[in-house]
């Protein structure tokens, strides 16, 4: 990290409890070459093995990484950059409108069978990731579940968790496969009007679709991350755990190249 996106990133990360006096052993290495380790392994898609002798030991850079996942602390930095994305951009915190989506890929060896299916629509043998992001392209919430998971069976857990933690959503876009009694059952459960951008029948080759393009470039987004080309991780919440480093990153760079940039002056 820059040192503009450092001063950013490092007042919105959680307080470590031993600083908070909650109790706890104090941290061995600075914070932030802990978090440029694994931003590092996701942005490249190492090993962990093949950690750069630059950063810590990678028992140490793991054990990092897997505490955050477990304690929630990589989703409660996500969510406090994406309020500070969505000041900027001059936005409420809180979105009232999304977008809903998945993308099956293909799994490593090292995924288990039991956490792994056949997508027979994309003939991928591997997991599927269920995004829901707002209309900026930023995340809500994700799933990884296995790729045989039908898009309304996510739907379902997915849009029950962005409820509880977002009030004000109260409409979502999703393509023809969320179609049938996802949309009933949004409206008579959650209060969410579910709608659907269907694709004409009479076009040929890329079209680009009202609002279902904005997941779709949140997914290119994804895919710069090379350790998301495919999916290499045993569980489903590293994997999401992995999406939610990948889109820190876009965020902290892109509130530092705001802050870096020149503000116009205005005519008298």
């Amino acid at each position: 990290m820059s040192d503009t996106e450092w001063a950013l990133v490092r007042d919105l990360l959680p307080v470590p409890g031993w600083l908070a006096g909650r109790g706890g052993r104090p941290e061995g290495y600075c914070r932030r070459q802990m978090i440029d380790a694994v931003r590092y392994l996701v942005d490249n898609g190492i090993k962990w093995r093949a950690m750069p002798a630059d950063f810590p030991p990678w028992p140490r850079v793991y054990a990092f990484f897997a505490r955050w996942r477990d304690t929630g602390l990589i989703a409660e930095l996500h969510d406090r950059l994406q309020g500070s994305v969505r000041r900027a951009e001059g936005r409420d915190q809180e979105p009232s409108a999304a977008v809903i989506d998945s993308q099956s890929v293909k799994a490593d060896a090292t995924v288990a069978l039991i956490s792994r299916g056949f997508d027979a629509g994309k003939k991928i043998n591997g997991r599927k990731r269920h995004l829901l992001t707002d209309t900026l392209g930023l995340l809500l919430s994700v799933r990884v579940t296995p790729a045989s998971t039908t898009d309304r069976d996510a739907a379902r857990a997915l849009l029950s968790a962005a409820t509880g933690c977002f009030r004000r959503l109260s409409r979502v876009w999703a393509d023809g496969g969320y179609t049938g009694h996802l949309v009933d059952w949004a409206t008579a459960h959650l209060g969410l009007v579910l709608g659907i951008v269907r694709r004409s029948d009479d076009t040929q080759g890329f079209q680009v679709l009202p609002r279902r393009w904005v997941v779709e470039r949140s997914f290119a987004w994804c895919l710069r991350s090379r350790r998301l080309v495919r999916d290499y991780e045993r569980r489903t919440d590293t994997s999401e755990a992995v999406i939610l480093w990948s889109m820190t990153t876009l965020m902290s760079r892109r509130l530092a190249a705001r802050r870096q940039s020149p503000v116009p002056l205005r005519a008298a």
